[in-house]
């Protein structure tokens, strides 16, 4: 009996390794949202790592988060790793590449709790209504992420961490357009009173006599 039930389970489980093994070798998972005003604004939040802060889904997994920057300030070259604790992991990105106003290409390295390796791509479009942000990460299967794929759904668990992060990049991109609107009114407020001062002197100026021939 108990031999019958080794062969059964031994047999189950080799199937399940044989489907296992037929899983996609490589996956791909995309959300796109529209934000408020020109690519420049959507842009500026994804190429500066130190925006990340402001509306990254994982940014809040550990109020102590370690984050280091290093390399350019922001655009191709910049990088910043991350330590936190079980849920935040450990990892580093790196901007491969950086096109303004229109894409940038990221090399994103977990190293905690598991090793991995996939590419992330934020890519901008205008739009009707202001402009259409693309969030996609590709990368290889392994058999551990294959395994994991027949009973999880990574597109709807991954899905959901950037339906939530395209969320928070829309009210941190409309807060930058209330900053600069606040901006621009100050400077026209200040031109306005500079040329205000500047005529009342020109007109308490005293007159000066022309010269007698």
């Amino acid at each position: 009996m108990l031999k019958k039930i080794a062969i059964g389970l031994a047999a189950a489980l080799a199937l399940l390794l044989a489907f296992i093994a037929t899983r996609p070798d490589t996956f791909t998972l995309s959300r796109t949202a529209t934000l408020p005003g020109t690519p420049d604004i959507a842009f500026g939040l994804v190429n500066d790592f130190h925006q990340w802060e402001r509306w990254s889904p994982w940014e809040k997994l550990d109020p102590n988060l370690k984050r280091v920057y290093g390399g350019a300030e922001s655009g191709t070259g910049a990088t910043y790793a991350w330590t936190g604790n079980s849920e935040a992991g450990e990892g580093r990105m790196t901007i491969e590449e950086s096109r303004a106003n229109e894409s940038v290409r990221i090399k994103l390295e977990f190293l905690k709790p598991f090793a991995a390796t996939n590419t992330t791509t934020f890519t901008l479009k205008p739009a009707q209504d202001g402009t259409a942000v693309t969030w996609t990460m590709t990368g290889e299967n392994g058999f551990m992420s294959k395994a994991f794929s027949v009973f999880f759904d990574m597109d709807a668990m991954v899905g959901k961490d950037f339906e939530k992060g395209l969320a928070s990049m829309q009210a941190a991109a409309t807060a930058e357009i209330a900053k600069r609107a606040e901006a621009e009114a100050a400077r026209k407020q200040a031109e306005a009173k500079a040329a205000e001062e500047a005529a009342t002197a020109t007109e308490g100026a005293p007159a000066v006599a022309a010269p007698t021939p």
